[in-house]
């Protein structure tokens, strides 16, 4: 079941890879042809997003790795690792938008051709398209890095719709409006910074160890006391490591049984978790003897 998670994790981010390199490509020309910096920042946002979808696609294959002697939990840190390089592409892709915006301002340049906008237009419902597609696949796989890859669709989506705002002001309002395109560009970029912040507090996060898997720790407590023999649980801790979860988890026994006994429970508890939970890697139990 990992395994096939592992696949289509995969396969999402091939997908998203070519995806992005059409639609960056169709950006670009249309921006070009059409006079409109808004989309030609548009098809910059979309440079970066193949790049970080190149990343995502690298990152996965690596953090598919099993463990070995010098990783013996696994690669699964190269997927929060891998978000913060997308995160960094966003926020230098936001800050050459800013500066072109900026200059365009400044320096007026001729309206936008109006076929742009039914372009844009297309490429807004794709782009959405996208993310919905790319959020259920991080969901379904408990990827991180999918899941930041989803959010490049969506915030290309809304810069895409700045620039459609922005296009139609210059355009329908004609001379004297023509910076509208560029203060929409303006606002895309702004738009790309909260997205990178959206994607990076949750994979420093998870490097952290941050305490953030309440549902899980109440669906492993609940499971453990179907053991016959667990009376209780105590500590449940979780760190994320990729796509899989490692537990340190105390439970509570009968403090009259022998070690050998609660060797035993533990382990048929350890296998109950795994078998119950396939995104748990490896649990580690400490045997609590009940209070008299």
């Amino acid at each position: 079941m990992i395994q096939s998670r592992i696949k289509t994790a995969i396969r999402a981010a091939q997908y998203s890879i070519v995806g992005n390199l059409f639609l960056a490509g169709i950006k670009i020309v249309v921006g070009v042809l059409g006079h409109s910096f808004a989309m030609i920042a548009d098809g910059i946002e979309s440079v970066s997003d193949i790049l970080s979808s190149i990343l995502v696609w690298v990152g996965l294959r690596y953090a598919a790795r099993p463990p070995d002697r010098n990783h013996p939990y696994g690669h699964g840190k190269a997927e929060p690792l891998v978000t913060f390089a997308v995160v960094g592409l966003l926020i230098a892709s936001s800050i050459f938008i800013i500066i072109q915006s900026i200059y365009y301002i400044r320096h007026p340049h001729s309206d936008p051709e109006p076929y742009v906008l039914i372009i844009l237009g297309l490429i807004i419902l794709i782009k959405e398209g996208f993310y919905q597609w790319m959020r259920r696949k991080g969901e379904q796989t408990k990827s991180r890095m999918l899941e930041a890859d989803a959010w490049h669709h969506r915030s290309d989506a809304i810069t895409s719709l700045a620039a459609f705002i922005g296009i139609s002001v210059a355009v329908v309002m004609g001379e004297g409006y023509e910076a509208a395109d560029d203060w929409a560009a303006l606002v895309a970029a702004g738009i790309i910074l909260y997205n990178a912040y959206r994607i990076f507090r949750p994979a420093l996060s998870e490097v952290m160890d941050e305490n953030t898997h309440h549902d899980l720790i109440e669906s492993i407590r609940i499971l453990a006391i179907e053991v016959d023999g667990i009376l209780d649980t105590e500590k449940c801790y979780i760190r994320k490591n990729g796509m899989l979860y490692h537990v340190d988890l105390h439970a509570i026994v009968n403090g009259r049984i022998t070690v050998y006994e609660g060797h035993e429970l533990a382990h048929r508890l350890k296998d109950h978790l795994k078998d119950s939970l396939p995104e748990i890697a490896d649990v580690h139990i400490h045997v609590e003897p009940a209070s008299k």
